[in-house]
């Protein structure tokens, strides 16, 4: 399957999912997945064919440092349960966004860069808009509800780790430690999420995204009912 071929099929599935409320469409993934590349590239698919497209993503929930580490920094399962604000991603988009929803929404409520709280201005979304969220565990039973079409961006943890060396090098400012926190806590947490979880099986779709120029698309079940 081409590139092209893939967003053209995910965007007519997308297109197909027919609500009375802005589409809530989860890409979710481990970390260097490729599942905010596919976003962006979906989101201007879906542009080009002139439908509002909302961007956001999990990095833009995430709760503070101290919560975050509150069971050390090394702990995967610290890193899977204690690392976003899943009330603030309800609160903020997935529920107004849904049936009965103000259309009212934030696309962010905290920067962990700065560890600083965003003061995000509040938007009004069109009610034919698609929210592309990504993210690692969102199809956790906490937003699993909400979305009414997914996406699982599949990859295997030796290809992820080899995009994170290059990729976090200047967030981490080393190999090694890139490496020590992937193998230590990130790989460890997200392993937690496949077997607690299972996204791949939950999905609508899960692309196969090794090798992004040559992918492979897998239907796995119809949409959620309007939730």
């Amino acid at each position: 399957m081409t590139r092209d071929s893939l967003l053209a099929e995910l965007a007519d599935a997308v297109r197909a999912t027919a609500r009375s409320h802005p589409v809530r469409v989860a890409i979710d993934g481990v970390g260097a997945s490729g599942k905010t590349v596919l976003a962006d590239e979906l989101a201007d698919c879906l542009s080009g064919l002139g439908r509002s497209v909302i961007r956001a993503s999990i990095d833009g929930f995430h709760r503070p440092r101290h919560r975050r580490y509150e069971r050390g920094s090394t702990s995967p399962e610290g890193y899977l349960d204690d690392s976003f604000d899943y009330d603030a991603v309800r609160s903020c988009l997935l529920v107004p966004l849904g049936p009965g929803g103000s259309r009212r929404y934030r696309t962010a409520v905290f920067d962990f860069r700065a560890e600083s709280p965003v003061d995000s201005p509040e938007r009004i979304a069109d009610p034919n808009a698609v929210l592309l969220f990504d993210g690692v565990f969102i199809l956790r039973e906490e937003l699993r509800e909400f979305w009414d079409f997914s996406i699982f961006v599949d990859a295997g943890f030796d290809v992820t780790l080899a995009r994170a060396l290059e990729r976090d090098l200047s967030l981490f400012g080393s190999e090694r430690a890139v490496r020590e926190r992937y193998e230590g806590r990130y790989i460890p947490g997200e392993r937690l999420y496949l077997e607690r979880c299972r996204p791949r099986e939950r999905a609508d779709a899960v692309v196969r995204n090794d090798e992004p120029a040559n992918p492979a698309l897998e239907w796995r079940c119809t949409s959620q009912g309007e939730q």
